[in-house]
This record gives C-alpha cells, structure tokens and sequence, in this order.
C-alpha cells in the first residue's frame, strides 16, 4: 500500500509557498539567479541582524532557561541544557559564516 501522504511533495509544497506566494515565478526565478551579481540593484539589502546580537539572544535564552533548572537542583536538564547550547551556538555560527558570505557576493 503506498503512502498516502508524500513527504516530498510536502516539502516541495511548502517551498513553492514560501518562494512564490502568488507571486510570478518566472519574476521570482530570474531573481533568485540573479542573485548577488549586482550588489547596487534596488532591491539589494544587508541582512539585518549583526553576529553579536543574534548570539547574545542565544545565549540570554539558554541562560534563563540553565538558571531555572539550577534553582530547582535539576542536574540532567542542566547537562542537557548545556549540550544543547554549545550544539546551537554551533549551527549559528555556521549559518552566519554562510549569510556574511552572500553579503560579500
């Protein structure tokens, strides 16, 4: 019996939806492939956030979080806790090395 519902096409669905969103996609596609050849076009705009603060929200998040489970003595979510913000910190950081290289095209 095959699956009814298709993760690819859900997924694909989705994309379409965040890119296009009743827009020509045509427009869209020139767009996307035109993308960063011409820093000085119009519609050319830095990202917005800096480095700095997107990892002082990660961190004040995770700290909130780690002095809640601190006061009520819970060891393992402190351990988690800790993992989980090293591990995050990680993937920002990678994602804002990939974003500073787009700006940089």
């Amino acid at each position: 019996m095959t699956n009814p519902i298709d993760p690819r096409r859900l997924a694909l669905g989705a994309a379409q939806k965040i890119l296009f969103d009743g827009r020509d996609p045509e427009t869209i596609l020139d767009r996307i492939a035109n993308m960063g050849n011409e820093p000085s076009q119009p519609s050319y705009r830095p990202m917005s956030r800096p480095r700095d603060r997107i990892l002082a929200n990660l961190d004040e998040m995770y700290r909130e979080a780690f002095e809640r489970a601190k006061a009520t003595g819970d060891q393992s979510q402190m351990a988690t806790l800790d993992f989980a913000y090293r591990r995050e910190q990680l993937y920002f950081e990678i994602l804002l090395d990939v974003r500073d290289a787009m700006e940089r095209r």
